[in-house]
């Protein structure tokens, strides 16, 4: 399972390799590259058929999925509750307002802990989470403009996006298909819009619940209870 995953996992950041993206973004990170390792790693141990539900995350986050290859991947629970610790590689051409320091990066990404916090206080290890669920991103690229300002994958041109979208829609439906999930769920808006129009009324059966950014007024009142209810209106048992 976990090596047709990382085959997936491959043949999508070569997809996007060749993309090109003008300003205001001014540098591209993949992490599927700089990160592979740990990201591999991740797949490798926890991508499991069968899961009641496939999260599906939009893009990596500058502190988290940048850093440490896995999604949502705030670097302390990457570390202590997945127990991923690889060497990450410096990308070829860095922010300096944001540069990748892998698991020496001191900045916690607020999404991850949030996510992964929830996931170890809810299930208690990572086996009983991914035995229930898995987590993706659906597309492998962070955006950042010159001030450092991170731009989302829908911000960009549609001549840029529409591009982007379609490799990496392609790469949903792949492992979709290879983790064989009863539900496909979108963290927030715009994975569940994605979900959506790769999988329409053919595919697994589709659900959204609150991103966890703390952008969201909503999710900062308490995203894993919100989160949680919401899991439930869609018939997931998280006993």
């Amino acid at each position: 399972m976990g090596s047709s995953a990382i085959d997936i996992s491959r043949e999508l950041s070569d997809a996007v390799g060749p993309l090109n993206f003008d300003s205001p973004v001014d540098v591209v990170y993949n992490p599927l590259v700089h990160a592979r390792r740990a990201h591999e790693a991740y797949l490798e141990r926890y991508a499991r058929s069968g899961v009641d539900a496939f999260l599906l995350g939009m893009n990596p986050g500058p502190w988290g999925m940048v850093q440490t290859g896995v999604p949502f991947g705030e670097v302390q629970l990457t570390r202590d509750f997945l127990g991923i610790e690889e060497p990450v590689d410096k990308p070829a051409i860095e922010h300096p307002k944001r540069p990748v320091l892998g698991f020496e990066c001191a900045r916690r990404e607020v999404s991850g802990r949030r996510v992964w916090s929830w996931a170890k206080e809810r299930f208690g290890t990572p086996d009983a989470f991914f035995d229930r669920f898995f987590v993706w991103n659906h597309c492998p690229l962070a955006f950042l403009e010159d001030s450092g300002r991170n731009r989302t994958p829908d911000k960009l041109p549609a001549s840029e996006r529409e591009q982007l979208m379609d490799v990496c829609d392609q790469a949903l439906a792949r492992m979709v298909e290879l983790i064989a999930p009863k539900m496909v769920i979108g963290v927030g808006a715009f994975a569940f819009k994605r979900a959506r129009l790769v999988f329409g009324d053919d595919g697994p059966e589709l659900g959204t619940i609150l991103h966890p950014s703390p952008a969201s007024p909503a999710a900062n009142r308490g995203w894993a209870p919100q989160a949680e209810k919401q899991l439930r209106s869609l018939g997931i048992d998280l006993s």
